[in-house]
């Protein structure tokens, strides 16, 4: 029986996309806009604390040692803990997904200004360079690659968290994912899977793309 009922139940069923589309198009909008929130806020809470960590070398180990307690927290327990504050909103999906971007863009950020050869710096100082002139129009274009690097993971990681945002209704493609799952019906969850997986790949492409245009005297360094 059950060789029998997975014969009649596909992995993929062309007339449920077509009827479904508008439903699946909507999920795909919702996993993209929290894709972006969630890194749009990481990016900007992460320069905060990597601005902090680079001025107050101090801080930098209690930085990095909470960012990185952020990330061992399972995503299944945080949202729950945020439940009963926020309720099933985008706030409870929005603010794990942030908290799990941090450890990777600080830690890279610092590996970044590390990777500054000194001498440039002196070089910067040497011109007349005011301390924040130099870090805008010399240590952050060279720390750039490593920058890039880490936005590049921290996207491709939070597209896969997001579907586990499904447990609370705010999954987007994870919603579909989660349904296919409830009915043991294989089509939606393949579309889910294999459009955050695309998902994924393009905007890991686009940003490796967007860097090398931002870096361009990297591609001269390995072409010499």
């Amino acid at each position: 029986m059950t060789v029998i009922a997975q014969a009649r139940n596909p992995i993929i069923r062309w007339e449920w996309i077509v009827e479904e589309w508008d439903q699946i198009r909507e999920a795909l909008i919702q996993h993209l806009e929290l894709t972006v929130l969630s890194v749009a806020l990481g990016v900007v809470v992460s320069a905060l604390l990597s601005a902090i960590a680079l001025r107050f070398r101090f801080t930098a180990s209690p930085i990095t040692g909470f960012t990185g307690f952020l990330y061992t927290i399972p995503s299944v327990a945080l949202f729950g803990l945020l439940v009963p504050y926020f309720g099933l909103s985008r706030t409870t999906a929005v603010l794990p997904l942030t908290a799990y971007t941090l450890l990777v863009l600080v830690t890279n950020t610092l590996a970044g200004f590390a990777a500054v050869p000194g001498a440039v710096r002196d070089a910067a100082n040497g011109m007349g360079l005011t301390p924040v002139r130099r870090v805008i129009e010399v240590e952050i274009p060279l720390a750039l690659p490593y920058i890039v690097a880490g936005l590049r993971i921290a996207v491709v990681s939070t597209v896969g968290l997001v579907t586990i945002a499904a447990i609370i209704g705010q999954g987007g493609l994870g919603a579909l994912i989660l349904d296919g799952l409830q009915r043991t019906f294989w089509t939606p969850m393949t579309i889910g899977a294999t459009l955050s997986i695309v998902l994924a790949l393009v905007l890991d492409v686009a940003i490796y793309a967007f860097g090398r245009r931002l870096t361009p005297w990297t591609r001269r360094g390995r072409q010499s």
